[in-house]
């Protein structure tokens, strides 16, 4: 297998150079940052400062693997809030292409199986204008797996007619939110991977997923639980066959979201996976 291990420098809780450093020191290869918050918001960062901070990124050893720019609150679910979320979108897109970075990763919202469905318009105009924006950017904007099954993802893809919308595989969303096993997801959307999670989790007990992403009639407490690498219901060993199969090559970027000690998670977690590649 031919994979390069990232890290999501927030998964550390700590200041972003201090979590650089941290990464280096594990032996990670890239980083993912979050770009929806804090210093690291596109308007927070001039010219000089991307420079700078890609520098920083650089003389680590490390490159981005991706920006998240998840806008939260049911991604594109709402129309009224698009426009103003489409905006820091593009602006995060073009904050990838000056850390060189060729992904940023995003929560659409939960895509309805239904295609006449208004909300499946809405979300899919929205994914329209970004894929295309992010097109002419030479990067992809990557829907993350999670709040519907892999073929409805697929389906929803390949109704698009751009090729700048792709796909953030976190198996552990799948696992604990839908029920789906990765290794038979990715069989799906192995053609549209371009950069993948590394998280690991069980699912509770199972909910409609909109009340999760939509309407949040329902919080995760109780729905599912994430764990560390190796001990959920993720079996790495047969997806990342299966990834392997697929020709992707990338990065798996450890995120740890919850936990007292998220560096020593982190640290067993690059293990995990070194040994398993």
């Amino acid at each position: 297998m031919s994979f390069k291990i990232g890290i999501i420098v927030d998964s550390f809780r700590i200041p972003i150079r201090e979590g650089i450093k941290k990464a280096a020191a594990l032996g990670a290869d890239g980083i993912q940052i979050y770009a929806t918050r804090g210093e690291m918001m596109p308007d927070a960062l001039s010219s000089s400062g991307r420079r700078e901070l890609l520098s920083y990124i650089k003389s680590n050893g490390l490159v981005v693997s991706a920006l998240c720019g998840d806008p939260g609150g049911g991604g594109f679910s709402h129309p009224e809030q698009n426009p103003d979320r489409i905006i820091l979108s593009k602006k995060i897109i073009d904050l990838a292409v000056d850390l060189e970075t060729n992904a940023v990763t995003t929560h659409v919202g939960a895509i309805p199986y239904d295609k006449n469905h208004e909300r499946y318009k809405i979300i899919h105009e929205a994914c329209s204008e970004l894929g295309e924006y992010a097109d002419k950017s030479g990067v992809a904007f990557a829907i993350e797996t999670g709040p519907e099954p892999s073929y409805v993802l697929k389906s929803f893809i390949d109704d698009l007619t751009c090729s700048g919308i792709r796909v953030n595989f976190d198996p552990a969303n799948l696992v604990m939110v839908i029920g789906e096993k990765a290794e038979d997801a990715i069989k799906n959307l192995a053609p549209y991977v371009i950069h993948t999670h590394a998280k690991d989790g069980k699912m509770l007990e199972r909910v409609d997923p909109e009340d999760l992403y939509v309407t949040h009639r329902r919080s995760w407490e109780g729905v599912f639980i994430e764990t560390p690498l190796g001990e959920g219901d993720v079996n790495f060993p047969a997806y990342l066959n299966e990834l392997a199969k697929s020709g992707y090559d990338g990065f798996l970027t450890i995120e740890r979201e919850v936990g007292d000690d998220p560096e020593a998670d982190i640290s067993k977690a690059v293990s995990f996976l070194r040994e398993l590649i």
